[in-house]
């Protein structure tokens, strides 16, 4: 398999249980509230998170202009624990979200999203970093607000 060449790591700790968090983050709504009000991404027709191929998901400017595709493939579904999606996108044949989540002592979880791609245009690599860590940065802010900061 096929490395990435650029990757990086966010992490919030929630005011939740995994249980009420995975609720949540598992769901097409729920990646939605997180990515709003940048992008949105679409679900093919029917189709469940599971693990294995779920075909192709738009992601959306604005919820309106398509931008990107995702051929979506999570390798590993574990619910209420995480998922390890290794898929292809328009902009980076190599695509690897890893998401965890982690119980904290004294209650609530962490929430670790870990992200590793290779551009499909070298140029663009340093703008597409930036983007989609910033973009992550924005979900773990929204999932901070929504579930609040465990202590």
């Amino acid at each position: 398999m096929v490395r990435p060449a650029f990757g990086f790591r966010v992490s919030s700790r929630l005011a939740a249980a995994p249980g009420d968090v995975w609720a949540r983050v598992a769901s097409v709504e729920g990646v939605n509230a997180e990515l709003a009000p940048w992008v949105r991404m679409t679900l093919p027709e029917g189709a469940e998170l599971r693990a294995g191929p779920l075909g192709r998901s738009w992601v959306l400017l604005a919820g309106l202009l398509p931008i990107d595709y995702d051929d979506l493939v999570l390798e590993s579904f574990a619910p209420g624990r995480g998922f390890r999606e290794r898929s292809a996108l328009g902009s980076a044949p190599v695509w690897w979200h890893d998401r965890t989540l982690l119980d904290l002592p004294g209650g609530g979880c962490r929430v670790v999203d870990e992200i590793g791609f290779t551009p499909r245009v070298d140029a663009f690599a340093g703008l597409q970093a930036f983007v989609y860590e910033a973009l992550f940065r924005w979900r773990h802010r929204r999932l901070r607000r929504h579930f609040g900061v465990a202590g």
